[in-house]
């Protein structure tokens, strides 16, 4: 048995989660492990075999185990979350060792290095499911997207879900007004600008405003009106790892940030008024929306003096050729609300807040909450649904891009209680 030690340098507090642990005594490799650490905020504990006592096998967060001491590990007590290391991902011995360990990685540095050093951050942040992330989406100029996902997400942070809405509409005027919160102290989009990389989840949660339960990334008054692709895939992946839910109010002329935050949507809602001509304007939208997302669905809206003269809901979806995920009927008391700095959807007996409640009680049913694409995958090696580790055929890089394999799938019903029209035109 190997007592276990602090990494040099390092003086916990008591505050933070605990660090990975580090199984090596390899002094190259604990070198390189150190620094992946360090540029993960994380303070990990080295040992050179199993440590003395079970708790300090069992109660970090993440353990790397290089495979000169894998061999010293055999018979101990299965865990999750132990990482396998080597020069070489692709030896016979590393990945019996890795079986025989339950490891759910093997990989080799510097190849896995990004990986590793995202997953020793995720360890440390306590990173759980990745949140369900709904993108909403007008057919038409004012067919009320920002409304609709501004009610989506009131209405999810007042059943208790941890909830973020993200303003990707830089030409919207500001979510944090749609929310009476334009003098709410936090951070804005401008604030964002220069990120790359990884942004800390729960940093970014806690300096953005906290308006009705919820945390809401907006744009401000100012005249940038732009944020570069590379700083909203950063912020957008930390908001995705703090799991819950993340609503994201979208453009409907899609540039090269937009088409980021949507990469990384679950599900697209397309609101379209009962319309013709909205339905013409959208048709154009989904063209470019179809390219980024494969999960989009149709919303229709009512409009004044409808009574009848509107297209139904389920024909504007067999015309989109999308599945209906439901009505939000004309609601002519609303715009005064908002004027008075009510919150869409906090009027819980009207139509958009009863559509927003039965949207999150369906992906409750569903089992689709929190749910998501995750991070990405190490070289070579995918999740495996066993004990050890599952090669991906052919050495490649897992999940490939834009795949979605927690995107949400379940057949919607308006708030009338009608089925939703399928791809195909049938029921979903």
């Amino acid at each position: 048995m190997a007592e276990t030690t602090p990494s040099k340098g390092s003086v916990r507090t008591g505050e933070e989660r605990g660090g990975p642990l580090i199984i090596t005594e390899d002094e190259r490799l604990l070198d390189d492990l150190l620094r992946l650490c360090a540029a993960a905020g994380a303070l990990p504990e080295v040992a050179h075999g199993l440590p003395a006592r079970r708790a300090d096998w069992e109660a970090p967060p993440l353990v790397i185990v290089g495979g000169d001491c894998a061999p010293r590990l055999l018979g101990c007590a299965r865990r999750a979350g132990v990482i396998l290391t080597g020069g070489d991902a692709d030896d016979p011995d590393l990945l019996r060792q890795a079986v025989a360990l339950g490891a759910e990685r093997v990989l080799a540095l510097p190849d896995g290095e990004r990986w590793l050093a995202d997953r020793i951050a995720d360890a440390v942040e306590g990173v759980g499911p990745p949140a369900l992330t709904v993108g909403v989406i007008g057919g038409c100029g004012g067919a009320g997207a920002s409304t609709l996902a501004g009610a989506l997400a009131v209405t999810a942070a007042r059943t208790g879900r941890r909830t973020l809405l993200v303003d990707g509409d830089p030409l919207g005027g500001g979510l944090d007004v749609l929310l009476g919160g334009e003098k709410e102290r936090g951070l804005r989009w401008p604030a964002f600008a220069e990120s790359r990389g990884r942004v800390a989840c729960g940093a970014l949660a806690e300096s953005l405003p906290r308006l009705h339960a919820l945390r809401v990334l907006s744009w401000d008054r100012g005249a940038d009106v732009t944020i570069p692709p590379a700083a909203m895939r950063a912020v957008m992946a930390a908001a995705r790892r703090r799991g819950g839910v993340v609503v994201v109010d979208l453009p409907r002329r899609l540039d090269e940030a937009a088409a980021e935050a949507l990469g990384q949507v679950d599900m697209g809602l397309l609101l379209i008024p009962a319309e013709l001509r909205a339905v013409a304007a959208a048709q154009r939208v989904v063209s470019g929306v179809q390219k980024v997302l494969g999960d989009l669905r149709v919303v229709a809206r009512g409009t004044p003096g409808r009574h009848g003269h509107g297209l139904p809901p389920d024909e504007i979806a067999r015309l989109m050729e999308l599945p209906l995920a439901g009505e939000v009927p004309w609601e002519a008391s609303l715009p005064a609300e908002l004027a008075r700095g009510v919150p869409p959807g906090a009027q819980m007996r009207g139509p958009l807040a009863r559509f927003c409640t039965g949207f999150w009680g369906r992906v409750a049913e569903s089992g689709s909450e929190g749910g998501g694409t995750g991070g990405a995958e190490p070289p070579g090696v995918r999740p495996g649904s066993g004990p050890g580790p599952e090669l991906e055929p052919g050495g490649g890089q897992g999940l490939r891009a834009g795949s979605r394999t927690g995107a949400v799938s379940w057949p919607v019903t308006d708030p009338m209680g009608h089925r939703a029209a399928g791809r195909d035109g049938g029921e979903a």
